[in-house]
C-alpha cells in the first residue's frame, strides 16, 4: 500500500501546482484562458509550422508573455514565477529562437 500512499502524495503536489499556475495564468477569467488567447494569436497564423523547432521556442515565449499581460491586465501579481522571471524565460526563448535560426540558415 505504500505505493498507493505515495501516488496520492505526488497527486497533491501536482494538484496544488495545477492550482497556483491557474492563478497565475487566468486569475479572474477563464481557467483555459492563457491557452485560448495563445491559440486565438496563432490562428492569424494559419500557414505557420508549428512542428517548427523555431515556431515552438516562440509559442513557448507567448505563453510567457501571455502571463505577464494577463497580470497586468487583472492586476495580478503571479505567485509560482514572478513577472521578472516571465521576463527572464521570453529572454531566453527569444535567444533559443535565434540560435536555432542561425543554425538553419548556417
Amino acid at each position: 500500500m505504500e505505493a498507493v500512499k505515495r501516488f496520492k502524495e505526488l497527486s497533491a503536489e501536482e494538484q496544488k501546482l495545477y492550482e497556483a499556475k491557474n492563478s497565475d495564468y487566468t486569475k479572474g477569467g477563464d481557467p483555459f484562458g492563457n491557452f485560448k488567447r495563445v491559440g486565438q494569436i496563432l490562428a492569424l497564423y494559419p500557414g505557420l509550422d508549428n512542428s517548427d523547432p523555431f515556431v515552438v521556442s516562440l509559442v513557448y515565449m507567448l505563453k510567457q508573455l501571455d502571463c505577464v499581460l494577463w497580470s497586468k491586465n487583472v492586476k495580478n501579481k503571479p505567485s509560482v514565477e514572478s513577472i521578472g522571471q516571465r521576463l527572464q524565460d521570453i529572454y531566453v526563448y527569444a535567444k533559443i529562437a535565434r540560435m536555432i535560426e542561425e543554425e538553419k540558415n548556417g
